[in-house]
C-alpha cells in the first residue's frame, strides 16, 4: 500500500470536507443572503436552513472520521480493524479510505464478537 498516495487522498478529502462545512455554515448565518422581510420566503428559507444543517453535520461527521484515519495512518494501524483486529480488504480502504473496519465487522459479523473480546 502506498501510504503517500493514501495520506494524499486523505488530505485532498479533509480540505474539502472543511470547505464544504465551512460554505454550509455561512449560509446557515445568512451571510451572502439575509434573511428576507416576506413571511412566505423565510418559511422557504428556513427550510433550506435545515437541509443546509444536514450538509454541516454530514461533512463533520466525515472529517472526524477521515482525521482519525490520518492518525491510525500515522500510527501505523490504518489497514487494521479496530473491531477484530484482522486486515481491512485493500478494496474496501480504496472505496471507504477512512474506514476502520473490516467488511466482516462492517455488516455486524463479528461485532459482537469483538466486543466482547475488548471487554
Amino acid at each position: 500500500m502506498d501510504t503517500n498516495a493514501v495520506r494524499e487522498r486523505l488530505l485532498k478529502r479533509r480540505d474539502e470536507l472543511r470547505q464544504r462545512a465551512s460554505d454550509a455554515s455561512a449560509d446557515l448565518r445568512h451571510e451572502a443572503d439575509p434573511l428576507s422581510a416576506d413571511f412566505a420566503e423565510q418559511v422557504t428559507q428556513r427550510e433550506n436552513d435545515d437541509v443546509l444543517g444536514a450538509i454541516s453535520q454530514s461533512a463533520q461527521v466525515e472529517l472526524q472520521q477521515v482525521e482519525a484515519a490520518l492518525r491510525r495512518l500515522a500510527a501505523g494501524r490504518y489497514s487494521s480493524c479496530a473491531v477484530c483486529g484482522e486486515d481491512i480488504e485493500a478494496e474496501r480502504l480504496a472505496a471507504v479510505p477512512y474506514t476502520d473496519r473490516c467488511r466482516t465487522c462492517a455488516e455486524g459479523g463479528r461485532a459482537a464478537a469483538g466486543r466482547g473480546a475488548r471487554g
